[in-house]
């Protein structure tokens, strides 16, 4: 099951990547969506699930929490290091930064590119983790890594195409960003990490997943597109694993 929906992931990455080469008028429906999916089960599954699991305290604050914190703050620390939003925003956004038209912008581009082919490995490792701690878990965190990773294999492209006339780069990062996922699984089918680790990982992944929604995703969906309609399929997304989640409970 862990390396059927890591391939699931891996195909989902696949049509980011085409919707980036040809699909452009509904996007920002579809990242709407998928902004509220994370939001949802980060909020009402993977924070509770990690609370449940453990309850280790650092420094008097649930573990996980601290997990959380540090996931956010983390995925902030890589995209500001890395430049990735820098990058691919004016993909998005009306406006320009003065450093866009800048000689070597390409080359920051495949680096950007290159750092989300990292992360969809950890999204591998993160469902396999999720399985680890139970069946539901992992299938919603299952479901949250194939939701963004519509937008990962957008970004991937993207970025790489940055101020480049020849494709072929930016092809083999978004094959080399679909496969990720698959090899990150696969790892954790021979590693078993230790329960007491399993609560705060949680944790630090729903920050990971918290600030793709927020920081990535959802500014992305809402940028030159109207916004009632951006705003009723994020809501839609929420409701939709709010459902889902109390009738599996």
């Amino acid at each position: 099951m862990v390396v059927v929906l890591a391939v699931v992931s891996c195909l989902m990455t696949l049509v980011g990547g085409v919707a980036a080469m040809r699909v452009h008028e509904h996007r920002h429906l579809v990242l709407g969506l998928v902004g509220g999916l994370i939001l949802g089960v980060a909020a009402f599954d993977l924070v509770p699930e990690s609370l449940e699991l453990s309850d280790l305290t650092v420094l008097g604050v649930p573990a996980p929490m601290a997990g959380f914190a540090c996931g956010f703050l983390l995925l902030h620390v890589i995209e500001q290091a890395t430049a990735i939003h820098q990058e691919h925003e004016d993909a998005y956004a009306p406006h320009q930064h003065r450093h866009c038209a800048e000689p070597g912008q390409g080359k920051v581009g495949l680096a950007a590119a290159s750092a989300l082919v990292g992360h969809s490995f950890i999204d591998g490792l993160s469902i396999g983790l999720g399985f680890q701690s139970g069946s539901s878990v992992g299938i919603f965190v299952a479901m949250a890594v194939i939701a963004h990773d519509f937008a990962d294999g957008f970004n991937t492209f993207t970025a790489a195409s940055l101020d480049r006339t020849d494709r072929r780069p930016a092809l083999v990062l978004l094959v080399a960003d679909a496969l990720a996922p698959v090899a990150g699984a696969a790892v954790t089918l021979l590693v078993d990490v230790p329960k007491a680790a399993l609560g705060p990982y949680l944790g630090f992944f729903a920050g990971v997943l918290l600030y793709l929604a927020a920081a990535e995703i959802l500014p992305e969906a809402h940028s030159r597109n109207p916004r009632v309609l951006t705003l009723c399929a994020t809501g839609l997304g929420v409701l939709a694993v709010m459902f889902i989640v109390g009738a599996g409970g």
